[in-house]
């Protein structure tokens, strides 16, 4: 257990700074994702980057696996990016590494909530968008995302000793 004079180290920081450190990576990563989802050829263009590189490695694939690996990968990226931002949005409410940090399951799940909330408008978003498709699966797998994100600060802030010692309410 740390002794109790150990927050005495931790010098004083301001609302702007926390905003800085916690909440604008977060609005950052929003914003990119809406970007991303903006675009109406994404598409095309994740097949015109994939396609040639699985194509390098192995170039007797055929077209139906190659369809299936760029499937992949883009859902994979779905995952990731909604993954980054649960990460992201449960650091800025648990804000570790400070005298106020504390890992709870209320923020675990406001931090899951709001991002698969936030895929949810992101997919109604693009069913406005030139060939796009909104689709209830992208949210599911998004919301996947955002589960694996939220487990993965869990276990990191664990590991780096964030919130070692307290019980996990």
């Amino acid at each position: 257990m740390r002794p109790q004079t150990a927050a005495c180290f931790h010098r004083r920081v301001s609302r702007t700074q926390k905003f800085l450190r916690y909440w604008l990576p977060v609005l950052i990563w929003m914003a990119v994702i809406f970007s991303a989802s903006a675009d109406s050829k994404s598409a095309s263009t994740s097949s015109r980057l994939i396609a040639p590189f699985v194509r390098f490695f192995v170039p007797d694939i055929s077209q139906e696996h190659l369809d299936l690996i760029v499937f992949a990968v883009r859902k994979a990226a779905h995952v990731t990016e909604y993954a980054v931002l649960s990460w992201l949005l449960a650091r800025a409410l648990t804000m570790p590494a400070t005298p106020a940090g504390r890992w709870s399951r209320k923020a675990a799940f406001i931090a899951w909530i709001v991002t698969s909330l936030y895929s949810a408008t992101d997919e109604f978003h693009q069913s406005f968008v030139p060939n796009r498709d909104a689709r209830w699966s992208d949210v599911i797998i998004d919301s996947t995302g955002a589960a694996v994100g939220v487990i993965g600060f869990f276990w990191y802030g664990r590991f780096r000793g964030y919130w070692a010692a307290q019980r996990i309410k």
